[in-house]
């Protein structure tokens, strides 16, 4: 990728329907890891005008208080109202028992699900991330900042970003249009009531993009659409019905890398949708900062009920400092690839899940994100 190119990825904010899923099925994961960490969980949550439906096969001793585990989330993401009040929406439990077909399987460390889960990672960013992924991620971060610390009082939960790099020569150069969608009240709408003001438009612009995108990446060339519609003002589960793992592209790298299909959200680690793309992730990621490459992605294969992965693959884009079979073997020979190995290396049996459902699963510093650990640089160095 040495040529000039466009490239666009999208964030979505933590009061967008479909994020609010996500949240809502790690709260409950969280809330099983907290008092029974081999406890299996797979949670589904569905949301739309007044309504909530949590669903999905559990099976832990644990007690969850599905209905204050809702509210509660909701009224930290801020739908205190806003047209969806987290006290009076209505909420339907429909939760059953794993089904023991499958717990045979992973009961002797076999892989939850079959699939295939993609590891990254890349030279763009200090996290070893794409650009366009980890601009927007900061967006409606900053979306949120702004909103629940009242610099910007009138913006609602909802919100989404999306941003779009100019590649030189492969490489991020500029940014060169930025979407910034904003659920808002009606006090920033001119005479018309059907758009925002300018005055708010300019705002946005100032206190959310320009505040969190390195001005050495902006000039005057650099494209705004700020709610393009007109107005945001109704938004969140009033206006869209929201799922879990419908945002595995945001949860991911942008559609910089290949997606196996799986979602991350609402699954326990012995889901290897989730635990066998955080540890791709963390291969790929120790791979770049070992120098060996500029470019990793890495792609594990399970079969259901089996230990070992039926397949891994290293490809760097013709940037490895060393044959791609040889990084094949290094991965093998220093990674527990097994499922219990894997949750057993990353610490997954613990309630750190919710963390993750905003804002993307890669490329954070924070605590619990122990995929993001450059453990492995200097034995994979010395070893290649």
């Amino acid at each position: 990728m040495k040529h000039d190119f466009l490239f666009t990825s999208e964030s979505v904010a933590e009061g967008h329907p479909d994020k609010v899923c996500d949240q809502i099925s790690d709260a409950v994961l969280d809330e099983v890891m907290r008092q029974d960490p081999y406890g299996r969980v797979a949670c589904e949550t569905f949301i739309t005008v007044g309504l909530v439906i949590v669903g999905g096969e559990i099976t832990t001793n644990a007690y969850v208080d599905i209905h204050k585990l809702v509210r509660g989330t909701l009224k930290e993401i801020g739908y205190v109202q806003c047209g969806f009040s987290y006290d009076t929406c209505a909420i339907l439990n429909a939760i059953g028992p794993q089904s023991p077909d499958i717990a045979q399987g992973v009961d002797t460390g076999g892989a939850g699900d079959q699939g295939l889960m993609v590891g990254f990672a890349c030279r763009e960013t200090p996290e070893l991330m794409p650009m366009p992924i980890m601009l927007a991620h900061q967006l409606t971060r900053r979306l949120s900042e702004v909103r629940k610390k009242s610099i910007l009082p009138y913006l609602g939960p909802d919100g989404k970003s999306q941003v779009t790099v100019e590649y030189r020569g492969g490489k991020p150069a500029r940014v060169h249009t930025v979407v910034l969608a904003a659920q808002h009240d009606a006090s920033i709408l001119d005479s018309t009531g059907k758009m925002i003001t300018k005055e708010a438009r300019q705002e946005l612009i100032d206190k959310v993009a320009r505040a969190v995108i390195p001005a050495s990446l902006l000039d005057d060339k650099t494209i705004y659409h700020v709610n393009p519609t007109g107005k945001f003002v109704v938004g969140g589960p009033q206006s869209d019905t929201g799922m879990t793992g419908r945002k595995i592209i945001v949860d991911t790298y942008g559609g910089m890398a290949p997606h196996g299909g799986g979602a991350f959200s609402g699954k326990d680690p012995t889901k290897v949708d989730r635990s066998a793309c955080y540890m791709a992730r963390h291969i790929a990621k120790n791979i770049v900062a070992a120098e060996l490459a500029d470019r990793c992605t890495v792609q594990l294969a399970y079969a259901i009920g089996v230990v070992e992965p039926v397949s891994v693959m290293i490809t760097c884009a013709g940037t490895e400092k060393v044959p791609a079979e040889r990084l094949s073997d290094l991965v093998r020979k220093h990674f527990d690839l097994t499922p219990r190995g894997i949750i057993e290396y990353l610490n997954l049996r613990r309630p750190i899940y919710k963390a993750t459902a905003a804002h993307g699963h890669f490329g954070r510093n924070e605590e619990g994100f122990t995929w993001e650990k450059l453990n492995m640089v200097e034995t994979l160095k010395k070893d290649a």
